[in-house]
């Protein structure tokens, strides 16, 4: 098959040499979630565009994988959240498998965090707190839109949108769906990736070693 590749885009000479810090073991936080919001206050006072944006890594139950990049709305010593519809891909392959991956890919500082762990739904209570904080016309989409399945036109999409912004208008209580809501990711090893020259970067993995929430050790893996 010929190459499609155009001679001045060709990926394979395409290298950045990364300059940064060197991250010590010791200067890490003592659980994942407290280097992560450190690492994420940093990420944000850079100016990076959505750095709360990740790419979420779902899988069937016979290991088909899927990703997409979603943000994420909260996090705290019980993991990170995310909301979608749970009628969507992800929603139905979380249901059937409930192992997952998130990356928050923070190329201009030359950071990634990989999280590995289990999702499960949040509480409708704390669904129906964040629904009420959105914007009115995404709280619309929300019910415009049956997240994953086939629709006929993009003029389907907005008629199903224009139906309810006449239904709802701005300023009227928009209910919760029913088959949106929110998803905590419960991690079991979180991974800082720290850049470096000569491809010799810093990664550092923390492992959940009990069922304590302060229980985790810290490895250093090879680049």
């Amino acid at each position: 098959m010929a190459s499609v590749t155009h001679q001045d885009l060709d990926p394979a000479i395409m290298r950045k040499q990364y300059r940064s810090e060197i991250v010590e073991e010791d200067s890490l936080a003592e659980d994942p979630m407290r280097q992560f919001d450190r690492w994420f206050q940093q990420a944000a006072a850079s100016h990076l565009f959505e750095p709360n944006a990740m790419i979420v890594s779902t899988a069937t139950p016979d290991g088909r994988p899927s990703s997409r990049t979603v943000l994420l709305k909260q996090f705290d010593g019980r993991g990170f959240v995310f909301f979608t519809n749970y009628a969507s891909r992800k929603g139905r392959e979380l249901d059937a498998n409930p192992h997952i991956a998130l990356l928050f890919p923070w190329h201009p500082i030359s950071r990634q965090v990989v999280v590995t762990g289990t999702a499960a739904r949040i509480g409708r209570d704390e669904t129906a707190a964040y629904f009420r904080s959105r914007p009115h016309g995404s709280q619309l989409g929300a019910w415009a839109s049956e997240q994953s399945s086939v629709i006929g036109s993009r003029a389907e999409l907005d008629r199903r949108y224009a139906e309810l912004a006449a239904r709802y208008p701005e300023g009227e209580q928009v209910p919760v769906p029913p088959e949106w809501g929110g998803i905590r990711v419960t991690p079991d090893e979180v991974e800082f990736w720290q850049g470096h020259e000569n491809r010799l970067h810093d990664r550092l993995r923390y492992v959940r070693e009990g069922a304590e929430p302060d229980e985790w050790r810290v490895e250093r893996l090879c680049p």
